[in-house]
């Protein structure tokens, strides 16, 4: 035990990344794991909600909107965020949530493919991408078709009568992780238009939304962007349909002239007719002062360290001799997002007695342990520290104790 606490110290001292951890607030004695769930919190982000609060709101009143540019932070978060994904400005702004979001570019991009009638998307997506397809179906009658195709044969099952393909970047149970550039050809040269989910993607590694001639995506801000519980999401609309595109929700913000009043809609040019309602301004400026810690990060460093936690993790669990306790379910290195998995009968249980001592890990039903790696915050000493706790737990088989077995209504 004593060389891999000996290896975690090194690891961490080599680290490029190591000095970004101090820019959060992280709870003494907690390990955190579940940063691919809600991110912690950065210390800049805690800043501005006191300031957007008490001095924003609490003294400029309703001059903020433009003292303080509340009018403007859909774009100006929108912006920062295009940088983080590969995409020009111009191309994505920060709005609502990722169902929501989804609605529009759904509903629109089927409007733009009139002749076809199938969604598709895979089996193994997240429950809410194909609720919204299903609830958008049922709104236009019933004509069109979802198509569930299975992730891992998702290349060869597209075909010519697919309108849509909506798909998740990264697996959210397994962490696999789709080709977005080879998808995406694919699927173009078959005329099929492509919205992906980034939810998985956003601020745990590289992705490049123009280079590899996305269409359309979605993606929230809580997970790897720090942005906070709730924090609102963005939706892109590649530049080259932005002229055809339609969004149904045409709310006032969307409106060329929102200040006119007019009492007929007349959608804005570009990116700006996806907005809608009023923007959550508390919620939008916690997360423009959350975006601040990846200024002087380069995306592929945070790819490196992702991966490299990840090494560490699997050797720890050789090195306190518990990977026999676990069935990984997760892919090779080059095709996984920034997360493990292991399928266990009682991961539910384990996973609880973890968080009791002092490790926030995952659960995702039916029998996913599911660890979250998130290069700005973790340590490689974290790492294997959460393991020895681990380790502890599954072999004294702390987590049969009847206290773990009790599901809480969030999981």
């Amino acid at each position: 035990m004593n060389s891999i606490k000996a290896q975690a110290r090194e690891l961490d001292q080599a680290d490029p990344l190591a000095h970004k951890k101090s820019e959060f607030y992280l709870p003494e004695g907690v390990i955190y794991l579940d940063g691919n769930s809600l991110g912690a919190l950065p210390h800049s982000a805690r800043v501005r909600a006191k300031d957007v609060v008490d001095a924003q709101w609490g003294d400029g009143l309703i001059t903020s909107w433009n003292q303080h540019g509340w009018i403007d932070l859909p774009h100006r978060v929108g912006s920062k965020l295009g940088k983080l994904l590969g995409a020009a400005d111009g191309q994505l702004v920060c709005c609502d949530s990722i169902s929501v979001n989804l609605f529009k570019l759904l509903s629109a991009a089927l409007k733009m493919r009139p002749e076809r009638h199938v969604i598709a998307t895979t089996a193994e997506n997240f429950p809410t991408d194909i609720y919204i397809a299903e609830g958008l179906i049922e709104q236009l009658g019933g004509k069109h078709e979802l198509r569930l195709l299975e992730e891992q044969n998702l290349c060869e099952a597209l075909t010519d009568d697919i309108a849509v393909l909506m798909i998740t970047q990264v697996n959210f149970r397994t962490g696999l992780k789709q080709d977005m550039e080879a998808v995406t050809r694919l699927a173009h040269e078959k005329g099929i238009l492509v919205i992906w989910d980034l939810a998985h993607s956003a601020g745990a590694f590289p992705v490049r939304l123009d280079a590899s001639e996305a269409d359309f995506a979605v993606g929230c801000t809580y997970k790897y962007l720090n942005g906070g519980p709730g924090a609102p999401a963005f939706v892109y609309v590649a530049s080259r349909h932005q002229a055809e595109y339609i969004q149904p929700l045409s709310g006032w913000m969307g409106h060329a002239e929102p200040f006119a009043f007019s009492p007929h809609y007349r959608p804005a040019q570009g990116i700006r007719q996806n907005l809608s309602g009023t923007p959550g301004v508390i919620g939008m400026s916690i997360l423009d002062a959350a975006l601040e810690v990846f200024e002087d990060v380069p995306l592929t460093a945070l790819r490196e360290k992702s991966l490299a936690l990840m090494r560490f993790f699997e050797n720890c669990l050789e090195a306190h001799d518990i990977a026999g306790y676990l069935t990984p379910c997760y892919p090779e290195e080059q095709h996984r997002g920034s997360q493990l998995a292991f399928r266990h009968p009682d991961a539910y249980a384990i996973c609880q007695a973890w968080i009791a001592d002092g490790v926030i890990g995952d659960f995702r039903a039916p029998d996913i342990l599911r660890i979250g790696f998130a290069p700005l915050y973790l340590s490689y000493a974290d790492i294997e520290q959460a393991v020895s706790r681990l380790a502890a737990i599954l072999n004294e088989q702390r987590y049969q104790d009847p206290v773990f077995q009790q599901k809480l209504h969030v999981t």
